[in-house]
């Protein structure tokens, strides 16, 4: 690997000096002020799930429609993200970021205007795919400005910044929502927003603007790519709930998916200037690092989903409430964040990485027991599992897949590196709504053959059910009893589709971890040389 590391060094153009390993107080507050506006980005995907039901309501949208003010969000974000890569090269960090800063909370106060569902659901998209260019950016700028000495102290930031904003985002817009309103989640974006632009324009100076790029520009490559990630996200989000290819516009959306597939796969191996940089690629852990950020995308939204649903679903939890019980997750991340950091140059980094596998599988095998009694404390052990594993895996991918490609790919492969967490998500979401869905069916099929009037068991049961209610309330205390036997039996029905779930991302995180070892063993960090140009 180190010999393949030189050569693709050696290829790069040449570049400044290697960064020194004292770093300028700018560099260090513009850096900081774009983690922040990567925050804002990324804890806006999630900020609004826990307060649809007030945002429908305040728009009188209907069920159907309410989902798009995340899911336009989504694919708007998704197509941004590969093409920062690209739009940094050509306008240079510092006007790239400080454009999407600016959209991004000039979008999010128009967010806040909104007076009706399509207004609103055009506001988000904007918000998402402009703040979108920022996720990218902060990567790039972090293996690009820092040695590789200091990025025992960058990584894990990032990788806080990257897992912490999506875990807390729900626990956040539930607070800001049930404290004020509804238009509070966008509001908030906007003062923190024009500091990080403002900042963003004053302080930023890593790199230069190729103007000439623009003339290369390939919009059929932007066409397709567009197609291809925007209906791909649209076709993974609403097939779980639609039977899939049985709904007509997931049908719709398949096909135009797979004709953006061939353009713009076709545009990137043989435009001049592709719009996505596939080279990266070749890089052999940057190519095992993308695989483990898909599933650690996969770790991060599915059971960023998986809680709050069997909270509200199984306990009956309100978003204030499943915001409460999950803050676990979010505070074992923050705190594991500088033990990770310190981890990170001290041992095998893949060493670390199945340590951070096996804690997660650990953690979703825990979750194979649940019952319907769990609360906060029965669940306390699988999120510390879960937020400290987040940690031990982020920062050790994040350097593997970056820290050895020569600074001129940084940009392109930061777009790449962060699209892959996101299509983690997306298709983790996806397979997770049809298991619950399927084997949800699958058991209530099962356990209703058990609850048959033919059933001793199930007849004694609903004769005692019966004088209970007789007892309680002296109403129609055979249909009460009937309704609660269903109600039983649904319930156990979801609890044993939950429980499937969390056996097969056990199975996914274990493999993974021994799949760290098939990873050529990183170089360990150096003093100043390397990391900057």
């Amino acid at each position: 690997m180190a010999t393949a590391t030189a050569t693709l060094t050696a290829g790069a153009p040449p570049a400044r000096p290697a960064a020194p390993d004292t770093i300028s107080t700018r560099r260090v507050i513009a850096f900081l002020a774009m983690v922040f506006g990567m925050f804002m980005a990324i804890l806006d995907i999630q900020i609004v799930s826990a307060s649809l039901a007030e945002i429908q309501a305040g728009l009188s949208a209907s069920s159907d429609e309410i989902p798009w003010v995340q899911t336009a969000y989504l694919i708007a974000e998704v197509v941004m993200i590969p093409l920062s890569g690209f739009l940094s090269r050509m306008l240079s960090t510092r006007v790239l970021f400080t454009i999407a800063a600016a959209g991004f909370t000039a979008a999010s106060a128009l967010a806040a205007t909104a007076t009706n569902i399509d207004q609103m659901i055009v506001y988000r998209a904007v918000q998402g795919f402009i703040g979108g260019g920022m996720i990218p950016s902060v990567f790039a700028a972090a293996f690009t400005i820092f040695p590789p000495s200091r990025r025992a102290i960058v990584s894990p930031m990032i990788g806080l910044v990257a897992t912490l904003a999506p875990t807390i985002g729900p626990t956040v817009g539930g607070y800001i929502s049930h404290a004020f309103s509804w238009h509070w989640l966008f509001l908030v974006n906007v003062v923190p927003g024009i500091l990080v632009a403002t900042a963003a324009w004053s302080l930023i100076d890593f790199d230069k603007p190729n103007l000439k790029l623009f003339s290369k520009f390939d919009w059929w490559g932007l066409a397709g790519m567009a197609a291809f990630l925007g209906c791909m996200e649209y076709v993974l989000e609403e097939g779980p709930n639609n039977d899939w290819l049985q709904d007509h516009a997931v049908f719709i959306c398949a096909i135009i998916m797979t004709i953006g597939a061939v353009i713009f796969f076709w545009r990137v191996f043989t435009a001049e200037e592709p719009i996505v940089d596939l080279r990266a690629f070749s890089n052999i852990n940057f190519a095992f690092g993308s695989l483990f950020s898909f599933v650690i995308g996969i770790g991060l939204y599915g059971l960023t989903y998986l809680y709050p649903v069997f909270l509200g679903r199984i306990r009956g939890y309100d978003s204030m409430m499943i915001g409460e019980a999950l803050f676990v997750s979010g505070l074992a991340m923050f705190v594991t964040a500088p033990i990770s950091g310190i981890l990170s140059s001290k041992m095998d980094l893949r060493l670390m990485m199945m340590i951070g596998f096996f804690g997660f599988a650990t953690g979703t095998w825990w979750m194979t027991h649940l019952t319907a009694d769990w609360d906060f404390y029965e669940l306390l052990i699988p999120q510390i599992l879960r937020g400290c594993s987040m940690m031990l895996c982020m920062v050790p991918i994040n350097n593997i897949a970056l820290g050895t490609l020569p600074p001129d790919r940084l940009k392109n492969a930061s777009g790449l590196f962060n699209l892959t967490r996101n299509l983690g998500g997306a298709v983790g979401l996806a397979i997770i709504n049809t298991v619950l869905i399927d084997r949800n069916a699958f058991h209530y099929a099962r356990l209703s053959e058990h609850v048959q009037w033919g059933s001793e068991a199930a007849q004694t049961k609903l004769q005692n059910m019966t004088l209970n209610f007789e007892q309680a309330t002296g109403l129609d205390a055979a249909s009460a009893a009937v309704s609660k036997l269903s109600g039983m039996v649904h319930q156990q029905a979801a609890l044993l589709s939950f429980m499937d779930v969390f056996y097969m991302l056990t199975l996914l995180f274990a493999t993974l971890g021994l799949f760290t070892m098939l990873i050529n063993k990183p170089a360990a960090p150096g003093g100043g040389g390397g990391g900057g140009h």
